[in-house]
């Protein structure tokens, strides 16, 4: 089921009435059954997958809970990761690792005929393994206690809004919420509609029509000239945006509905001054993931310089693998990774030599964004790209003098995508001075909802209904 669906809304209209006329105490049965169904959707034989990662980290959890030290937990945290990374591994990545090795025994003229698994990625897997891990790991940690109520567990990890693309919820974040008794609120629930509103022009008006472009030519570079696969690059940069935070809007804004906070997930990236900057503003559940659950193991920066450059770069080239079983996506997570070595390294040095040339202030965080864009922009290459050749050859074309045409299909449609970024970025813009919901709210009603009949107009006007997919869903 997708959220930019009739089938969405009227499910998600649903389980609000139902949600608000039930007793407190019943309404968890109805969140679990609602996100079960939610999920079953897509593909009902594969809850089964979804059950076992529940079943295994909430059992691992209990057995965790009864030894005080930590070193009867291990056997117990190794059992839940072993079994949870396992499932994601032959779902995700096992044809990859079996073709990377069936192409290197070709190379050598080796006889081996490694297996292929026939089967789908299951919808949201990254995402709830990486929830339910969190949960293990901090009950192994003592930075959790345990939940014995399986339903309220299963519960966290499955809660429709963010099951299958985020964001990646902390337990003792989440899971409190859903003891707490949540009254009808009007200011809160048109706070939530609100939110999901701005998410659905970011999905339908910006991301699913700039799709059109992009497909168009990243699907096919051959033909295309630097200008037109760098101005595609470019425009990509802002749908992977809109599609993600507008899905991660929808989620929020939904669960805000019924009383319930979500961490924020992106915060207007492209205003980054630096790629640490960039990580602090994008996926913002899956960089302090990695953060809290791989970075600080490592070390962190408790360590030797070169060391912490080594685990700063393993943890972006992990979390390149992460987004996909592809060499386009680890090379991507490594380019960030030398971009955040490269930052850290060179910081000192570059405010030293700011200094000296009396740069003014502003003109130096001018030139920071500027390069910073630039940066993630050609990462983004990789990771859009379908394949590591189709890679090369639009970075070589983007860095040749063939900028003789521009491809357009259809010129008004592709204004129709220019004025789209417009007005997302003239809104971005403006939140980044001032909070744009605390603005609406200062505002006269008549105003407000002058504002909000705008937006609807402009999604029905503007908005591509076809039912794509979120891009993170593959994830």
């Amino acid at each position: 089921m997708l959220f930019n669906s009739m089938q969405f809304v009227w499910f998600f209209i649903l389980v609000v009435v139902a949600y608000f006329a039930l007793p407190h105490r019943h309404r968890w049965v109805l969140l679990l059954g609602a996100s079960l169904y939610f999920y079953m959707c897509w593909k009902a034989e594969y809850v089964v997958l979804l059950m076992i990662t529940l079943v295994v980290s909430y059992w691992s959890a209990l057995r965790m809970g009864r030894h005080k030290e930590r070193k009867p937990r291990r056997k117990y945290l190794l059992l839940s990761l072993v079994i949870n990374l396992g499932i994601l591994f032959t779902f995700k990545y096992f044809n990859f690792f079996s073709r990377s090795l069936q192409d290197a025994a070709d190379f050598i003229n080796w006889p081996l005929q490694m297996p292929l698994l026939e089967v789908l990625l299951p919808v949201g897997i990254s995402f709830y393994t990486f929830q339910a891990l969190s949960y293990s790991i901090d009950v192994y940690r003592d930075k959790m206690e345990v939940q014995r109520h399986f339903g309220r567990y299963a519960l966290f990890v499955t809660f429709f809004t963010q099951l299958v693309a985020g964001p990646i919820e902390r337990a003792s974040n989440l899971m409190p919420q859903f003891l707490r008794k949540v009254e009808w609120d009007g200011a809160r629930v048109a706070s939530g509609l609100r939110l999901m509103l701005w998410g659905f022009f970011k999905k339908l008006v910006v991301a699913d029509r700039l799709a059109i472009y992009v497909n168009a030519v990243y699907n096919n570079p051959d033909p295309h000239s630097g200008l037109t696969l760098l101005v595609a690059t470019y425009l990509f940069g802002f749908q992977i945006y809109c599609d993600f935070s507008g899905y991660t809007d929808i989620a929020i804004g939904a669960a805000r509905v019924m009383g319930f906070q979500l961490m924020r997930n992106f915060e207007r990236p492209y205003f980054s001054r630096s790629i640490p900057e960039f990580w602090h503003r994008w996926h913002i559940s899956l960089s302090t993931w990695f953060r809290d659950y791989v970075y600080i193991p490592l070390g962190g920066n408790r360590v030797a310089v070169p060391r912490m450059y080594l685990n700063l770069f393993i943890v972006f080239f992990v979390s390149g693998i992460w987004h996909g079983a592809n060499w386009t996506f680890m090379i991507w997570g490594a380019l960030h990774g030398l971009y955040a070595v490269s930052s850290r390294f060179s910081k000192a040095w570059c405010d030293e030599r700011a200094a000296a040339w009396h740069i003014p202030a502003k003109a130096r965080q001018a030139l920071a964004l500027f390069i910073t864009y630039q940066l993630a922009n050609f990462a983004w290459i990789f990771f859009r790209a379908n394949s590591l050749g189709d890679a090369r050859h639009i970075v070589a074309k983007i860095f040749s003098s063939d900028y003789t045409s521009l491809y357009v299909p259809a010129t008004d449609q592709f204004v129709y995508g220019l004025m789209a970024v417009a007005m997302l970025l003239a809104v971005d813009i403006f939140h980044e001075n001032i909070p744009l919901g605390r603005f609406l709210d200062e505002r006269s009603r008549p105003l407000r909802w002058a504002a909000y009949v705008t937006t609807v107009v402009v999604i029905l006007l503007m908005g591509i209904f076809n039912g794509s997919q979120f891009i993170y869903f593959q994830f």
